[in-house]
């Protein structure tokens, strides 16, 4: 079923919302950063612990036996068709032949296109969902998925269960992970973690801008910069990402 034979839904956590159910216009994430006024949110956090602690136990559960993977990021506005969509398929295809499973953030544009090229390749497709206001659940290519409530519980799983990053031209939420994942790597919270820019006329104009204003200014060091591998080649993505499974197979 095609995403416009949908009827209107919501997604809520795992919870899905449709016809006059889905006209809650804020999210679990808002209600929880963006309390104002009486003290009311004193009684209610604590009780928002539990919920939290419930997404992990989840998460956890439900990925603690995931193959191999490399976790994809990209634009939810991607439409079908365009070159990046085919490149994100193209990916998702690729990593699948190399027995790798892709996780995404289960939505649309590029998320579907490498949960599509996944599954069409025989590979395992995950998709990690969010709980917004504009989009609809997880697109019709994910075998794997989950609805999460809160974006810190949701980052945790793309980091814990993937060996890679790769980032195809996205919006701020790719930009968050991205620079995220960066900052994971250079502190080691995460070691051998590649993290690679697929597409340069989209991301070289920001590989530019950090080697000569950050890097230039002493704000990172020449190691950090080489943490972000740059190409236009599918090819080239997974090959940085086998090279970097077998480091850290070499460690454990």
């Amino acid at each position: 079923m095609s995403g416009e034979d949908k009827p209107g839904e919501r997604q809520r956590g795992p919870v899905v919302l449709r016809h006059q159910q889905r006209n809650e216009t804020t999210t679990t994430d808002q209600r929880l950063l963006d309390s104002r006024g009486p003290t009311d949110w004193v009684h209610t956090d604590p009780w928002r612990v539990l919920r939290i602690q419930s997404e992990f136990v989840e998460g956890f559960g439900m990925l603690a036996e995931l193959p191999r993977a490399v976790t994809v990021f990209g634009s939810a506005r991607t439409p079908v068709g365009h070159p990046e969509y085919e490149l994100g398929r193209e990916l998702g295809a690729a990593l699948a032949r190399e027995n790798f499973a892709v996780i995404t953030g289960g939505g649309p544009g590029t998320m579907e296109a490498v949960n599509r090229g996944c599954q069409e390749a025989g590979g395992l497709s995950v998709g990690l969902g969010i709980e917004l206001p504009f989009e609809q659940g997880l697109n019709d290519w994910v075998d794997l998925g989950i609805n999460f409530r809160y974006f810190f519980a949701r980052k945790t799983m793309f980091v814990k269960y993937s060996q890679a990053f790769v980032c195809l031209p996205g919006g701020f939420g790719t930009l968050d992970e991205l620079f995220e994942a960066l900052t994971l790597v250079q502190t080691k919270k995460v070691t051998k973690f590649p993290v690679v820019l697929l597409g340069t006329e989209y991301w070289g104009g920001l590989y530019d801008w950090i080697a000569s204003a950050v890097l230039g200014g002493g704000k990172i060091g020449e190691h950090d910069l080489k943490l972000l591998h740059l190409t236009d080649e599918v090819d080239d993505a997974v090959k940085v990402v086998h090279e970097a499974y077998r480091a850290w197979e070499d460690t454990h």
